[in-house]
């Protein structure tokens, strides 16, 4: 693909450099590329490339010094399950999931917030409620055709959102949050390999899952799905990305 295909209302921009959430003492720096009206397939040939989007911005780490960010997929065509992974699927046999293009209730609101006041006491997530206004330009707008939502529902009440986003030769999870007091379900679990059913099922070969830093615990869990492919830098629109099979443990 050109670079030629890139819509003429991009604006690309710089952040300027502020602490690493997921490497101590690092300093970390975004390259945004703001489209208003990117297409299916500009927006899977920049995913492919290492790119993530929230709403109308793509983006992806240009830090000085550091090249700990490397993109990881899963092949969805050659995955089978595991025995824990399958009691996952077992405890969500009541589960039920509604698929449809993004949007934003109260519900949406309260639950993301409940969601991340959680991690802030488990994990030391820096906590600000977010507003209807924020959550929209992050998970509502920009999602254009390709941009969709799974709800989870428990007992007629919704206890987890999946936001991801539908490629050409994949699904890129763009994000997902769950109710805590619904944790035994294991819904961050559940929704990736939801997500790796609806691939099989669309004929889709990958998983794109973002972002994997090599010692950062809160990555860890990307790389208990196999087989799995890792992304080494960010290449431009008009070369090849070199995704490489991801390294065996030992």
């Amino acid at each position: 693909m050109s670079c030629e295909t890139c819509p003429n209302d991009s604006i690309d921009f710089c952040m300027l450099d502020y602490d690493c959430s997921y490497l101590t003492g690092k300093k970390t720096r975004m390259y945004y590329r703001y489209m208003r009206h990117a297409s299916k397939e500009l927006a899977g040939e920049l995913v492919r490339r290492g790119w993530r989007r929230f709403g109308c911005y793509f983006f992806h780490p240009v830090c000085a010094g550091c090249t700990g960010c490397k993109s990881l997929r899963i092949d969805a065509a050659r995955f089978t399950l595991s025995r824990s992974q399958k009691r996952v699927m077992k405890k969500n046999r009541e589960t039920m999931l509604y698929i449809r293009k993004p949007g934003m209730t109260r519900e949406h609101i309260d639950l993301y917030n409940r969601f991340h006041e959680h991690k802030s006491q488990i994990s030391d997530w820096r906590y600000t409620p977010v507003t209807p206004q924020l959550y929209y330009e992050n998970f509502v707008d920009g999602a254009h055709d390709f941009g969709k939502e799974v709800l989870y529902f428990i007992d007629d009440r919704l206890v987890g959102v999946d936001l991801i986003d539908l490629t050409e030769d994949g699904i890129s999870s763009v994000y997902f949050y769950y109710d805590p007091d619904y944790a035994r379900y294991s819904l961050g679990v559940y929704s990736l390999l939801m997500q790796i059913h609806f691939a099989k099922q669309m004929g889709l070969r990958w998983i794109y899952l973002g972002y994997w830093v090599d010692g950062c615990r809160s990555f860890a869990y990307k790389t208990q799905y196999r087989p799995l492919e890792i992304l080494d830098g960010f290449p431009p629109l008009e070369a090849e990305p070199d995704w490489r099979p991801f390294p065996d443990p030992r």
